[in-house]
């Protein structure tokens, strides 16, 4: 019989390097991670490998020292910063007689004690039951077998059939509410595109200060703190920009390495306005020294959730700690790719307004005229502006520009505008 250790609060953190990573940066990734889920780091263990063990994914020596790290430090917590399988979990459990927690059931925890609405709690939970269901058979093997006796043989199902099977029912059930809700947010969406209004998305790593630009920005006063994943759930608000009116500006949930597909799929629907937004605001931490790899982090969620083709414009935040001034920088067509600020002592917000105010105007001027009659057509289809598909859009970029950059910045007139990292 197996029954899991209860939890607790002082951890110890397993970090290996295979080679691909610096792992300083990891290391100080998951204490961040820890400190939101409201545990402590009390012990780090690291070490190098090949390629994980297929049983408890570090080798017999190193599960042995972990142990002993987590004896000396007093620590009742074991957090792998990697993905382990049920198998890898549940033998790790065993022989170290303690709750052992990866790098997936650490986010999903945070994400449950941050999540506010009633949307971003059913798609936590949602999140949460879909990675417990592999875990099941894992963590309850003394379930799986039927007591048999007099009197007590028979059909019937097992324990773990009656955890799976209304598991399963929840699922469902989850799965059709956040539908609906998907389809009431589609709604609530095309009421505030009806008009000519830009609609602007902010984007980014964790903890590159969204909430605070959006606050800056709206005077929302939405919570904004210096943690990883401070806020979840989608927040809009309308800011009046001088000559141009309002924009729709929203607030996202901040992205992260290795995010779990489990989350990504659950909060599809949330997901879904950085999707159909006409600009995101790609937030960057300017003075983190990973600020590459977290833009590629950024761009490879935006890929997964259908959000590749929205035009960028790079937010350099944090630029009090660069001492680097506030600035614009423009490719060689004069368009904005990138905007340097800080959020939290105001630096360049001016000019990240005028940078949207400029956006807004280019899209007003851009817009697609209303549909007229075939009868009323003054002028041949042949004689429209090319296409984003035509052969002929790609002869306004250079050869080197014709494919599709992730970082490119707005496009409203059909020219591709190539943003180098």
């Amino acid at each position: 019989m197996f029954e899991r250790p209860s939890a607790g609060e002082r951890a110890v953190v397993v970090q290996l390097d295979f080679g691909r990573r610096d792992i300083q940066e990891d290391m100080e990734e998951v204490r961040l991670l820890i400190e939101s889920a409201g545990g402590q780091v009390v012990a780090e263990v690291t070490g190098r490998r090949q390629s994980p063990d297929p049983a408890m994914f570090a080798g017999k020596g190193k599960v042995e020292e972990i142990g002993a790290a987590m004896r000396a430090a007093q620590a009742d917590l074991v957090v792998f910063n990697h993905e382990l399988s049920p198998g890898q979990q549940r033998n790790l459990e065993r022989e170290l007689k303690c709750r052992v927690v990866d790098r997936t059931s650490l986010i999903l925890d945070i994400f449950a004690l941050r999540a506010q609405s009633a949307e971003g709690k059913l798609q936590v939970e949602l999140a949460q039951l879909e990675h417990l269901s592999t875990r099941l058979v894992r963590g309850w093997t003394h379930l799986e077998r039927q007591r048999g006796g007099i009197g007590l043989r028979g059909p019937g199902e097992t324990q773990l059939e009656t955890d799976r099977r209304l598991l399963g029912i929840r699922v469902k059930a989850l799965k059709e509410r956040l539908a609906k809700l998907s389809r009431q947010r589609g709604v609530q969406r095309k009421a505030r595109m009806r008009g000519d209004q830009l609609n602007v998305s902010l984007v980014g790593y964790t903890n590159a200060g969204k909430s605070t630009l959006f606050n800056a920005l709206t005077k929302a006063g939405v919570y904004a703190a210096d943690q990883l994943f401070a806020t979840l759930d989608t927040t809009s608000r309308k800011v009046w920009l001088s000559e141009v009116g309002q924009v729709v500006v929203s607030d996202t949930v901040g992205f992260i390495r290795d995010l779990p597909h489990s989350l990504v799929a659950a909060f599809q629907a949330t997901l879904e306005a950085t999707a159909q937004a006409d600009l995101l605001l790609h937030v960057v931490d300017s003075a983190s020294p990973a600020r590459d790899e977290q833009i590629a982090e950024v761009n490879k969620v935006l890929n997964e959730i259908g959000a590749a083709a929205v035009p960028q414009v790079l937010v350099l935040n944090k630029a009090d700690l660069t001492s680097l001034p506030a600035a614009v920088e423009r490719d060689e067509y004069g368009r904005i790719r990138r905007v340097r600020i800080s959020a939290r002592t105001g630096a360049g917000l001016d000019l990240l307004r005028d940078a949207l105010a400029e956006i807004a105007r280019d899209k007003t001027r851009h817009a697609a005229p209303p549909p007229v009659d075939d009868a009323f057509q003054a002028e041949p289809a042949a004689s429209l502006p090319p296409s984003r598909d035509s052969g002929d859009s790609a002869e306004l970029a250079p050869p080197s520009d014709r494919s599709t950059n992730l970082n490119e910045p707005y496009d409203f007139d059909h020219r591709t505008a190539h943003v180098p990292q």
